[in-house]
């Protein structure tokens, strides 16, 4: 299948006297995240993660992925003509680099990209790399179009309003903030086209994107008005009306270009590195090149937002006690596999009031399995069976809820577990602890906090390649920016009202894997002569298990830390679960 979709690419390719045709993972919209109609580059190679570039000349064909998806790349791509390119590993070529030497002696040196679903920034990148290679890049091509037969449309699903009660701000005082930051950067307005962007700013919700609260649309704002260009049919009759009662002018999906074209301000900010190519260059007033101002407005949550948080993770923590009670009774009992796991975690948050689905595909795996940061269980064959190997299951999982969005991870013990899976598990919650309990300077970037939740890890010479911590958004994407902490030097400094992960974690290939994630709230520490302080609130409510543990590894401090999380996990949650319930979680959560 996938080698005759390469040869109708080839062959559109020969028709149109291209070398090589680059398919991202993004959308129009700049999306991590992508409704099925632009997942091209999984169409055409096979690979399913949610990360990647594919590349196809005449000859080769190859695929860039990082390393939450090496192994799992590794075997979707085997059996198909595309090549596995590790990003960040020593000796992968650039995809400058490949074409490179593979457009060398050969008749079509014009490279093809989609305009439309990639952003300017690495499109205008590209063309600067392969110019000096005497490439050129052609952007007006989509052969998705014309090859790919019976593709899923546009999305169609309805949008609805977001009360005023759970957003915390209406939409024009959103937008008037917005302004005042646009005028900051000298510009008259912008061109809005992340999907969560779109959605925040006009308290607006919707389904278009599998796990991500969202609908497709483009916002345009200039100083006086906001058009919103979304197919008309999709909004629902509150959606409408509140559309109306903010002043947001409605216009079809497809007339963006022409919005561009009828905008009449001197000038108009678009950030290059959201906007794509093809709609950054329809624009015929002067381009302010800048960074959108919604994303930090975006991370810094309101009172109302808060308390939602709150909420949701109050009843994501319920659903995840009966879960936990659960589970190793039922896995005693035998049968269960890690997508029946994955089931029995959906259905209970699913009982949950204000559940509105999950926040991303859950990862349950187990034994070697843990070692495959990204993995998706493909079996339902797969028991999982305390017999033999490694008995423990790492669980990432999260929420949807009409208030919040959750997402956590917890390592399992499912029966007796070796002496290096208790270190590397002790290890990982020690790092896990040192980011949850710093202070740190108002202002501080996530990559300045990153090493600390790394250190007890590098102190035994092991480490993990993703990040440490990302945003999540309030009842929007569960990987909400600008800030993140991880290795790579992200600028976006840290304040208080934001929400961010802690989830350190190592990967033993053909082994085990172990990752402990709680979502945090950033809140003010102090105040001194040196400037105001902040410290992390962890969000999630769900016990640590402590069976896997080494507790004389635990500092006395970091000991106190884990049974004070335990007792708030007790008060919070006891009062909702029943007798047999509250027992579970009382020995759970009991002092170390």
């Amino acid at each position: 299948m996938i080698q005759q979709r390469i040869a109708d690419l080839r062959e559109l390719m020969r028709r149109e006297r291209l070398g090589a045709f680059i398919f991202p993972s993004t959308d129009p919209h700049g999306s991590e995240y992508v409704a099925d109609h632009w997942k091209g580059r999984e169409w055409i190679s096979g690979f399913d993660g949610s990360a990647g570039t594919a590349v196809v000349t005449m000859t080769g064909a190859a695929l860039w992925t990082d390393s939450r998806y090496f192994i799992a790349a590794e075997e979707q791509l085997r059996g198909t003509e595309f090549q596995l390119m590790k990003l960040k590993i020593e000796g992968t070529p650039t995809i400058a680099e490949w074409l490179a030497d593979q457009l060398r002696n050969t008749e079509y040196t014009e490279v093809g990209i989609d305009g439309m679903v990639n952003s300017a920034a690495e499109v205008e990148q590209l063309i600067q790399q392969m110019r000096r290679l005497a490439i050129t890049v052609r952007t007006n091509l989509d052969p998705l179009s014309s090859i790919w037969t019976n593709r899923p449309p546009v999305p169609m699903n309805p949008v609805v309003a977001h009360p005023i009660s759970l957003a915390g701000e209406p939409a024009h005082e959103k937008l008037a903030r917005i302004r005042k930051a646009l005028r900051q950067q000298h510009a008259d307005g912008m061109l809005v086209c992340a999907l969560d962007d779109i959605a925040w700013t006009l308290n607006l919700r919707g389904s278009d994107v599998h796990c991500n609260p969202v609908f497709v649309g483009y916002l345009l704002i200039d100083s006086q008005k906001a058009t919103l260009f979304v197919d008309k049919a999709k909004l629902t009759a509150d959606a409408k009306a509140s559309l109306d009662a903010e002043g947001v002018v409605v216009d079809s999906y497809e007339n963006v270009r022409q919005g561009l074209k009828d905008y009449f301000e001197y000038n108009i900010l678009m950030d290059p590195d959201e906007v794509n190519y093809t709609l950054f260059n329809s624009a015929v007033r002067e381009v302010v090149r800048g960074s959108s101002p919604i994303p930090a407005m975006k991370a810094v949550k309101n009172e109302a937002e808060i308390a939602g948080f709150h909420e949701a993770m109050l009843r994501d923590g319920i659903a995840m006690v009966k879960f936990l009670k659960w589970l190793k009774p039922a896995v005693a009992q035998g049968g269960q596999t890690e997508i029946s796991i994955d089931e029995k975690l959906t259905d209970l948050r699913a009982e949950q009031e204000g559940y509105r689905g999950l926040s991303f595909d859950t990862i349950a795996a187990y034994g070697a399995h843990g070692a495959i940061v990204h993995y998706t269980a493909q079996e339902p064959t797969h028991i999982v069976s305390t017999s033999e190997g490694s008995r423990l299951l790492l669980l990432d999982s999260g929420a949807q809820y009409v208030d919040g969005t959750t997402d956590i991870t917890r390592t399992i013990a499912l029966g007796p577990v070796s002496d290096e899976e208790r270190r590397v598990y002790t290890l990982v919650l020690k790092g896990h602890l040192a980011l949850q309990n710093l202070k740190f300077p108002d202002g501080a970037a996530g990559t300045q906090l990153d090493a600390v939740a790394r250190r007890p890890l590098w102190e035994a010479g092991m480490n993990f390649l993703h990040g440490t911590g990302h945003g999540v958004g309030s009842y929007l994407c569960v990987h909400e920016g600008p800030h993140q902490i991880r290795m790579e030097w992200k600028p976006a400094p840290m304040r208080a009202g934001m929400t961010i992960t802690d989830e350190p974690g190592i990967y033993l290939e053909g082994r085990f894997g172990v990752r402990i994630e709680n979502t945090l709230l950033v809140v003010p520490c102090q105040e001194t002569e040196f400037g105001r302080f902040l410290q992390f609130e962890p969000l999630t409510l769900c016990p640590i298990d402590t069976e896997p543990l080494m507790p004389e590894l635990l500092t006395d401090e970091e000991r106190g830390w884990l049974n004070g999380y335990h007792q708030l996990v007790y008060e919070r949650l006891a009062p909702h679960l029943d007798d047999e319930e509250q027992a579970w979680l009382r020995d759970a959560t009991k002092p170390i």
